[in-house]
């Protein structure tokens, strides 16, 4: 990663900070006291958020970039966990309605959000492993994500954020934005999502 990669994911961490520390809190996925009716829960948030974001996202990605996202979609993973579990995504209006994404740098602030949460996944992967031998094959899928290869897919997206971006200072502007947008989309969609029960299917 270059110089120019690191300062534009440094200003979006430092950006989003406030509110990535509040959807950890919220969602307390990594506590040794987690329990299997709220990973469950939270699973079926997931499964509302994800393919709506998923489809909020696509059509303002450049046309070239469509096929790129597609294979890096986590949405299938989802998909197979609630499958697997015996659940459905939790019932709610649209979670990103309100997601606006006007611009290159806007998408992808928001691209930033969720592809960071993959790096995350794999320490819950490795929790609800130990605690319930859940795996990708029932269960843990999502949180699983790439796996071995998480660490150079996140690499590989921070060089197209940095060329997107490049040294452009209204587009990082507009990034830090989105990316701060998209977390408190995921925060509202949790506290609903968390006041409720698991949806089962």
């Amino acid at each position: 990663m270059n110089q120019q990669g690191t300062t534009i994911t440094g200003a979006l961490r430092q950006a989003c900070a406030a509110q990535h520390e509040a959807i950890e809190a919220l969602l307390q996925l990594d506590q040794a006291a987690l329990r299997r009716e709220h990973y469950e829960r939270v699973l079926a948030g997931f499964g509302a958020f994800v393919p709506a974001w998923e489809a909020r996202l696509r059509p303002h990605l450049p046309a070239a970039l469509r096929g790129w996202f597609d294979q890096r979609s986590r949405a299938p993973l989802l998909a197979r966990d609630l499958a697997a579990l015996g659940l459905q995504p939790f019932p709610m209006d649209d979670p990103v309605a309100a997601l606006a994404l006007a611009d290159t740098g806007a998408v992808f602030g928001s691209l930033y959000v969720l592809e960071g949460s993959a790096l995350g996944g794999q320490l819950i992967a490795r929790v609800v492993r130990e605690r319930w031998g859940l795996g990708p094959d029932n269960g843990a899928a999502y949180f699983n994500g790439w796996g071995a290869r998480t660490g150079a897919m996140w690499a590989e997206f921070r060089e197209r954020l940095a060329q997107a971006l490049g040294e452009d200072d209204a587009a990082l502007g507009s990034a830090c934005a989105a990316a701060v947008a998209t977390f408190a989309a995921l925060r509202a969609c949790f506290e609903h999502v968390l006041d409720h029960g698991p949806a089962a299917a």
